[in-house]
């Protein structure tokens, strides 16, 4: 089912995010967490890609694997950078082979080390909705043949499949690209986006609210029609969210900052916190017309199992 569909629907969407492991016993602990989640009927779940595509192979086998074994619809995230336009289009036929309806168009990062790409300054700290894309936070320079925006990547998916196509969706952040100039500047990029082909926006992580419903009034206000569905990651460990947040520009709110400092060193402490702070953040964004929630994984499911548990879902 085209993603694009399901959210026509009156019901919120419910949706789990992954990373494709880098060993078979990585995958058969993901499909294990897999059996656990689809108990919950997810709507969708996705998958991402790798830096310059470094794990190429493995995203699409398992995008592939979770449609056909699963019975669970899949949608692929797909990066730009460091493709040519010849690869993308072998990609999107390897998509369209399998009968994966849904791709998350992305411009990515260039993998770590790589002899085209820069040191990044803050400004230049790529990032995409997956709190693991961000980690690379290189940028490559484009060549001549190669994408340089996520929008370009959605135009060219639009192009090269007839109709009906792809559903294409695309990332926005709430507080601010780390790119961007200013948040007025990340919105002009995000109207492109949409005007692009993007039928459906996924969000950053957050943990203020009001960052959300903030970035949705002034995207209204730009023209921006589509459904914005909030991305939200239970926090489970203190030094991985610490550093997630430093690689993608997220706010910690102060108070929620106290208190898992305080419980750094209890492990337990730390995850019910975290739910917590996601339940409530889940129960005000749905209660307020939020259209899902995208859950960030982390290839687990007990936090993401205690808060619908909480969400009585």
């Amino acid at each position: 089912m085209r993603i694009s569909d399901r959210l026509k629907r009156s019901a919120p969407t419910f949706s789990f995010e992954f990373f494709p492991p880098k060993t078979d016993e990585g995958v058969t602990a993901l499909f294990a967490t897999l059996r656990e989640l689809a108990a919950l009927s997810p709507d969708f779940v996705s998958v991402t890609y790798g830096a310059g595509g470094s794990n190429r192979d493995r995203t699409l086998d398992l995008v592939a694997r979770i449609k056909a074994d699963a019975g669970l619809e899949a949608m692929a995230h797909l990066t730009c950078v460091g493709h040519t336009r010849a690869e993308i289009a072998a990609i999107l036929n390897r998509l369209a082979v399998a009968g994966i309806e849904n791709i998350l168009a992305l411009r990515g990062d260039a993998p770590a080390g790589d002899s085209n790409a820069k040191a990044p300054s803050r400004k230049e700290a790529a990032t995409d909705p997956s709190p693991l894309g961000v980690s690379a936070a290189l940028r490559q320079i484009p060549a001549p043949d190669d994408f340089a925006h996520a929008s370009d990547l959605a135009t060219f998916i639009r192009e090269q499949t007839p109709p009906p196509g792809f559903c294409i969706g695309g990332a926005c952040y709430p507080e601010g690209h780390l790119e961007s100039a200013t948040r007025d500047d990340d919105l002009t990029h995000t109207k492109l986006k949409v005007a692009s082909g993007a039928e459906f926006l996924i969000t950053q992580l957050f943990f203020d609210n009001a960052f959300y419903f903030h970035f949705v009034d002034r995207a209204r206000a730009a023209g921006i029609t589509c459904p914005i569905i909030p991305g939200i990651m239970p926090i489970t460990n203190f030094e991985q969210i610490e550093r997630f947040t430093r690689l993608c520009g997220a706010t910690i709110p102060m108070r929620l900052r106290l208190a898992l400092e305080r419980a750094k060193d209890d492990a337990d402490a730390i995850l019910e916190l975290g739910v917590a702070h996601a339940a409530v953040q889940c129960k005000d964004l749905l209660s307020r017309g939020a259209p899902g929630i995208h859950f960030y994984t982390l290839n687990r499911s007990r936090a993401t199992r205690m808060i619908f548990t909480a969400l009585n879902v």
